[in-house]
């Protein structure tokens, strides 16, 4: 039909057509402003979001309530913001993925400015003298690129901020204390339009997030994972959502095991002013004020490296009494063969948040850090962050990587309806007489077994002991083979009377596979292990978490003494032919004082026995092992 054949008014309507369809065209019409996408509960990547020399970057310094450095001003703390353009040209407002660390600036490098460890338990530890300096870095511009390629996209602005006294933020490294807690909410504040926030460290012109909703997730690897804990510890209000990986809860549980001086692993020797040392990245003009404050003044009075007691200092630095004011939603992650920030830090502050909060926890097998699959992270903050409902927070409670089967892929996490696993239930074994070669370990109590002898030598460590077919420096009790696999969650316990020749030592206990297989520490032969002072017997009666403000008392040469605690909490299915050995020894070389070797230690054996926790209790327990 040609256009000839139409009558004006369908002519009229043809061209009102033809200018309508013109002006819907992508070419003629506005584009329809970015926004975030999501799918599959998880946000997405927006194209429009992805334009890196697009994006708005500011740098600026906020106020806090705090004076560290004790010059009568409050500190500022370092901030830079990365976030999309459309933030500043389309009214687009977004949430906030947050991190901080007292690392961004630098860190000092070599181990002098660790303690010597070559003296005797109980003893005035050598002096440490050396402090070494951190170069400062007057005129960085930006903090960090972290997680910046990750969640920019997504949409989500991504926010840095240094720490007080480091780097560029004000103020001193407190190493744990409350300004480590207030700085993060001064973000938060400002990030909320309730602080405030300069262009310049001692100016008076305003910087303000008009761009936020409001809504922040913060999340981080060990010290940058410790922040969000201690940030969430405030209740600030617009903090939704954090993600901790092997954060560090309490400076006494990453310094002291039970009243004992005991280091994080791979750093023999380390405390919390050489940690201090480590970080103190900030002005060197005001670094001698922060020293004579803090490393030199309150460190050195409250760390007491003498007898490795808890008090006052150590539980300002512990956030677990601080938990009942967190109110956003936890994915805390974790891994079980952890020996820096050992386990029991991500375990301690779950069990305290459960039932008052969303709460998951990941766990997996591996070492330091780890964070959970990103799937599981990206629903997190989605559904607390935007407020998409993708029930992340009503499906499994944990998520555990399981063992690796030789040969095989490494495995997806396991889901479970929580970690402990709620099957799980104590089973008690107790020694036979014969540790110094293998004695057994089992359901039943035997009669009078009497007392068995250890000979204390720093000098060998853990491996070499338990591998010994006879050494009169450890007690080690096995239970049979196991017929099939036994599946261990949550955290054993054991009770020791013993006593020493010496006025204070090191207690060190194991939970190994047997034979114990050479190479690397996990899975394949350690289970778990814990540390304990004997002089804290009379605080050391049940377990648990340890933070008894009672001192230690010097023990009486050949007085036994029982204590009972626990080691550190695992998740782990224990192979059919292994045996399940229980290794009692004193000093430990990766992680204890190294006094010189010939304490002795007696263990009564009647008075001695270990928990564990097994999925499916004691039945299951008979089965694999055969009624034992």
């Amino acid at each position: 039909m040609s256009i000839n054949t139409f009558s004006p008014l369908r002519l009229n309507l043809l061209f009102i057509g033809i200018a309508a369809t013109t002006l819907l065209s992508p070419g003629a019409l506005a584009q329809e402003p970015a926004k975030p996408v999501f799918a599959d509960g998880q946000a997405q990547i927006v194209p429009a979001f992805t334009i890196a020399s697009e994006w708005v970057r500011e740098r600026l310094w906020v106020e806090t309530e705090f004076d560290s450095d004790k010059n009568g001003k409050r500190d500022r703390v370092y901030v830079d913001v990365t976030r999309q353009k459309q933030t500043a040209t389309e009214g687009l407002k977004v949430p906030v993925i947050y991190e901080s660390s007292p690392y961004f600036a630098g860190t000092s490098s070599g181990t002098s400015d660790l303690w010597d460890v070559r003296h005797e338990v109980g003893a005035e530890p050598p002096a440490r003298t050396e402090h070494p300096s951190i170069m400062f870095r007057a005129n960085q511009t930006t903090i960090s690129n972290s997680l910046v390629g990750t969640w920019v996209p997504r949409g989500f602005a991504v926010v840095h901020s240094e720490a007080p006294g480091t780097g560029l933020s004000q103020g001193s490294p407190t190493v744990g204390g409350a300004p480590e807690r207030l700085a993060p909410k001064a973000v938060i504040d400002w990030l909320n339009g309730r602080a405030k926030g300069f262009t310049t460290i001692d100016g008076q012109v305003e910087v303000r997030a008009s761009w936020c909703t409001g809504k922040v997730g913060m999340t981080g690897t060990s010290y940058n994972g410790t922040i969000p804990v201690a940030a969430a510890t405030t209740g600030v209000k617009g903090l939704e959502a954090i993600i901790p990986v092997a954060p560090n809860t309490s400076y006494y549980h990453y310094y002291r095991s039970n009243g004992l001086v005991r280091h994080p692993g791979g750093y023999l020797g380390e405390d919390i002013d050489s940690l201090y040392d480590f970080i103190h990245s900030g002005d060197p003009a005001t670094r001698e004020v922060s020293n004579t404050l803090y490393r030199d003044g309150e460190f050195t009075r409250g760390r007491d490296r003498r007898t490795g007691d808890y008090n006052a200092f150590w539980a300002e630095r512990d956030l677990l009494p601080f938990t009942k004011n967190i109110k956003c939603a936890v994915l805390m992650a974790h891994g079980f063969n952890d020996w820096n920030v050992v386990p029991e830090h991500s375990a301690r502050i779950s069990a305290a948040l459960k039932g008052r909060v969303p709460l998951v926890q990941y766990f997996h097998q591996g070492g330091h850090g780890g964070d959970p699959p990103f799937a599981l992270m990206n629903k997190w903050f989605t559904r607390f962050l935007y407020g998409v409902q993708n029930g992340v927070e009503k499906g499994p409670k944990a998520f555990i990587v399981r063992e690796r089967e030789p040969g095989g892929p490494r495995l997806e996490p396991t889901p479970y309806d929580d970690y402990p696993n709620p099957a799980a239930a104590p089973v008690t074994l107790f020694p036979t007489a014969g540790g110094k070669t293998q004695g057994s370990l089992a359901l039943l109590k035997p009669a009078r077994q009497g007392q068995e002898e250890l000979t204390d030598d720093v000098s060998l460590d853990a491996p070499t002991l338990v591998k010994a077919t006879e050494s009169p420096n450890r007690l080690l009790y096995a239970t049979p083979e196991l017929t099939a696999p036994l599946h261990l969650s949550g955290t054993a316990r054991v009770s020791i009377k013993l006593a020493s020749s010496a006025a204070a030592v090191n207690l060190s206990v194991y939970l190994v596979q047997l034979p114990w297989t050479d190479g690397p520490i996990g899975t394949a032969n350690l289970i778990t292990r814990g540390w304990a002072d004997p002089q804290n017997a009379k605080s050391l009666t049940k377990g648990g978490d340890y933070h008894s403000m009672a001192r230690g008392e010097p023990l009486k040469p050949g007085e036994f003494v029982t204590l009972t605690f626990d080691l550190q909490p695992d998740d782990q299915i224990i192979p059919a032919g292994k045996r399940i050995g229980l290794m009692i020894l004193s000093s430990d070389r990766d992680f204890t004082i190294w006094p010189k070797a010939g304490t002795k230690l007696t263990l009564d054996l009647d008075a001695t026995q270990i928990s564990l926790p097994v999925v499916g209790g004691e039945s299951t327990f008979k089965r694999a092992t055969g009624g034992s």
